[in-house]
């Protein structure tokens, strides 16, 4: 495992505790990292080692230890070179964010005999999974909507934003300059990230025992509904992160002002951008207390026609921290999907070789089982109306 960060520990936990796994090598460039985390594992399976993921060389060699699937979860820098030593050492790997940098390696993989699954997380990852599951439900898709964010409790939002820091400040702003693509009206459209939050598409749904929640395209939706093979047939679809209502609202004047560029200030006695400078400002800011809990919620919406019937499926998870351990929401969303991931294809369960991807690739109902298995649970509506 590359990295023992937030999500790191998570997906530690959960291997420590699996009958399946025998031995997990636990490599980060500050393995102190764990702390006094230790004391929630099963340290006698888990050997810690310092790496430098920047040497492409010394990740090879680590993979080449008896290794038979590596998970990373590093910061997003990384990913390409991870996949490149993994191809080179001839090991499976599963990783957590978008994989839109690595699908090039697809013929190199497969030619490797391995398997490599990148957006296997929470989102992406259990979202794209639902989809897979979820089309199959269905004789003609019109409808795709993916909804997931990570909120602070009710009584946590002591702050004018409402939200504390559930994986990583810094891929947060990120993902505030990550545009959207999306269908509407059957029609594709594009919303660069400058206009990310001031576009029309922003709107709220109601959650069950949530209430409302703010929504706002974010990421491409067509890439995986072209996977699927069903864009044709849809007239909408689209990918939304989730808040508390009122987010859009505080980024909108923020990004139009720069206040997330990634030029450097000129005058300054020192080189910093102003996304550099708001990750130093507000992340200090925006953390959890050890009784507060984190939730990640997500929503998959589905609507179509079976057997000549309109028919709509909304699949619900909601996740909390669990305060024993202090392991977030979040993280046990993402790395219960990666460990859960890495052992089916450890087990001979996942044979399919190459670049991989959860939307078609991961058999749905062994996944579900081991998230039920987990205390996540699907809670899925069915709703059928006429011709």
């Amino acid at each position: 495992m590359l990295g023992c960060g937030i999500q790191g520990k998570a997906i530690l936990y959960d291997l420590s505790k699996s009958k399946e796994v025998k031995e997990v090598i636990c490599a980060d460039s500050n393995p102190e990292n764990l702390g006094t985390f230790r004391e929630f594992l099963d340290m006698k399976k888990i050997k810690v080692v310092k790496v430098d993921a920047s040497d492409e060389s010394a990740l090879t060699y680590l993979m080449r230890q008896a290794v038979d699937v590596v998970i990373e979860v590093l910061p997003p820098q990384f990913m390409k070179k991870v996949f490149e030593a993994a191809i080179e050492a001839g090991v499976h790997v599963v990783n957590t964010m978008y994989g839109y940098g690595v699908r090039h390696l697809h013929e190199a993989a497969i030619q490797k005999g391995i398997s490599m699954m990148p957006e296997c997380g929470l989102d992406p990852g259990i979202d794209l999974v639902i989809y897979g599951h979820g089309v199959k439900e269905f004789d003609e898709i019109h409808v795709l909507n993916s909804y997931c964010g990570g909120l602070p409790e009710r009584s946590a939002c002591d702050n004018p934003l409402n939200y504390k820091i559930s994986w990583n400040w810094h891929a947060v702003l990120l993902s505030q300059k990550r545009g959207a693509v999306f269908l509407k009206d059957g029609r594709k459209v594009t919303v660069p990230p400058s206009r990310q939050h001031d576009n029309k598409m922003i709107h709220e749904i109601d959650y069950p025992g949530l209430g409302r929640l703010e929504a706002f395209p974010n990421g491409n939706a067509v890439f995986f509904t072209d996977l699927l093979g069903i864009t044709k047939t849809l007239k909408e679809t689209g990918r939304y992160s989730l808040r508390w209502p009122g987010w859009c609202a505080f980024w909108r004047p923020l990004v139009k002002l720069n206040f997330l560029s990634d030029e450097p200030l000129p005058g300054l006695p020192c080189e910093i951008s102003p996304h550099q400078w708001m990750v130093k400002l507000m992340e200090p800011q925006l953390q959890y207390k050890p009784n507060e809990k984190d939730l990640a919620v997500m929503r998959n919406v589905l609507a179509g026609v079976k057997d000549g019937k309109k028919k709509r499926m909304t699949c619900d998870i909601l996740i909390e921290r669990d305060l024993k351990t202090g392991l977030f929401a979040m993280s046990l969303g993402v790395g219960y999907a990666a460990s859960i991931t890495a052992q089916m294809i450890g087990k001979g369960e996942i044979q399919k070789r190459g670049i991989l991807s959860p939307v078609t690739d991961i058999p749905y109902d062994a996944f579900m089982k081991g998230l039920m298995e987990r205390g996540i649970k699907i809670e899925e509506k069915i709703e059928t109306g006429g011709a």
